[in-house]
């Protein structure tokens, strides 16, 4: 059950599951349904009437309501990337968001960026809180008081990382000489702002995204960004449901590494470009 299939992180989070469900010879069924932070209520009625073996929500947590309705006829679920904090009885996969921010900030700061501009996800969700947690934490190892101004509350679009971006470098005089976009597909809006006010990336600006999605490679410049391994969340998230079923043993959280993946779009901050 996804928000919607209108970006490249749906197809990569969807390919992670087909692909696990196929190895083990089961087909998917996708629903498109709601908004970010919870679906539209009519995806139960189509899950209770299909009667799957169990079900990915790539969204927050389920009412207690959906809970019981899915429970009553033994519907496993498990949440991917969950929007709210999971309850400690439910199966859940996410990345290690906060050491993302954590090594994407740290990569700015040994270029010699001080002035990090920061584009968030929505604010109620937990993996963004958690990314700009280790983003405020490298700061902090550098002594660089955090300040708000370079701050700005993204929804992970790149529409979002467009109109983000150009308020964070419109002034000159307060320009950020690095953004750290908290997605991969804000990042691709960053590039356009930049290339709206006539900054080049990474001479004038230096730009690291997240997630690591199929086309940060072949951005111009290739994208430096912190990979969270979305196909293999999504086929842990099957295997879940398959062991479950099975009454094999699971651990109900399972949280992914990230790791940095240094490409053309950060390079080393010089005295003569713009602050």
């Amino acid at each position: 059950v996804f928000q919607n299939f209108d970006n490249i992180w749906s197809l990569e989070v969807l390919r992670g599951i087909v692909h696990e469900a196929s190895a083990h010879e089961m087909s998917v069924i996708t629903t498109e349904s709601g908004d970010r932070s919870h679906p539209d209520s009519r995806w139960v009625e189509g899950v209770l009437r299909r009667q799957p073996l169990g079900v990915v929500l790539v969204f927050s947590n389920l009412t207690e309501s959906e809970k019981s309705r899915l429970q009553a006829f033994n519907i496993d679920y498990v949440t991917l990337d969950p929007a709210g904090d999971p309850s400690p009885d439910n199966l859940s996969v996410q990345a290690d968001n906060w050491t993302g921010g954590l090594i994407a900030t740290r990569h700015l700061l040994s270029l010699g960026h001080t002035r990090i501009g920061i584009i968030t996800g929505p604010n109620s969700m937990p993996c963004s809180k958690a990314r700009i947690d280790g983003y405020k934490a490298a700061l902090d190892e550098h002594d660089i008081p955090f300040d708000p101004d370079l701050v700005r509350e993204g929804d992970f679009s790149t529409a979002g990382g467009y109109l983000q971006g150009l308020s964070l470098l419109k002034n000159s005089a307060k320009r950020p000489t690095a953004i750290f976009a908290g997605s991969d597909l804000q990042s691709m809006g960053v590039y356009e702002a930049a290339r709206t006010l006539d900054l080049r990336i990474p001479e004038q600006l230096s730009v690291i995204g997240f997630d690591d999605v199929q086309t940060a490679a072949y951005m111009g410049p290739a994208l430096t960004t912190v990979r969270q391994p979305l196909q293999d969340m999504a086929a842990a998230a099957v295997r879940m449901i398959i062991d479950k079923s099975h009454g094999r043993p699971i651990q109900n959280r399972s949280i992914y590494p990230t790791t940095l993946i240094v490409r053309d779009s950060t390079r080393p901050l010089e005295i003569s470009e713009p602050h």
